[in-house]
């Protein structure tokens, strides 16, 4: 009985633990996305984004990775300037507990019904969000926006990196737009 209630509580840690991350784009429509090959950071956008500076590191570090991987150079002289923009927001989930239930027992009572109207469950989750914005360097125009979404979950700096890791991944991959 022990083993099964441990597997269950550790099937249900690994299931939270992989909670997707949620993304979504939007861009300038008639935009040359292959004319961009190098990147720099928006310095007065990054310093000012609402997040503290070790979390600051991980999502540029992430973000360089991501974008080296796919071929892209890093330069003083950038075709893309990229900024982020952080917030949290804190998700309410409610669930209706309803239901028939029919039951037949021995003793009081003996048949009985349960019209299962437990109420409701609420559930709440902090999330964060987090932005990547593509600026063209030359127009200084706003060419794309990545949006990733996910549940924070952690203050374990190593878990805390494999997170953001994840999240700047998934929205990256959505570059360039289809």
């Amino acid at each position: 009985m022990i083993k099964k209630a441990t597997l269950l509580i550790a099937a249900i840690v690994l299931l939270v633990g992989c909670q997707t991350v949620r993304v979504s784009q939007d861009y300038a429509v008639g935009t040359d996305f292959n004319q961009f090959k190098t990147y720099g950071y928006f310095k007065q956008g990054i310093d000012e984004a609402d997040i503290n500076d070790l979390d600051k590191k991980r999502i540029l570090k992430a973000i360089d990775e991501q974008m080296l991987a796919s071929g892209w150079a890093k330069s003083q002289n950038p075709d893309v300037m990229i900024n982020i923009f952080t917030k949290t927001q804190q998700r309410v989930d409610v669930y209706n507990n309803w239901g028939w239930n029919a039951g037949f027992g021995w003793g009081w009572g003996g048949l009985g019904w349960n019209n299962g109207f437990g109420g409701n469950n609420v559930n709440t989750v902090n999330e964060g969000v987090l932005h990547i914005d593509f600026i063209d360097a030359q127009k200084k125009e706003l060419i794309w926006q990545g949006v990733g979404t996910a549940p924070i979950r952690s203050n374990d700096p190593v878990k805390k990196t494999e997170r953001i890791n994840k999240i700047v991944q998934e929205i990256l991959m959505q570059y360039p737009p289809q």
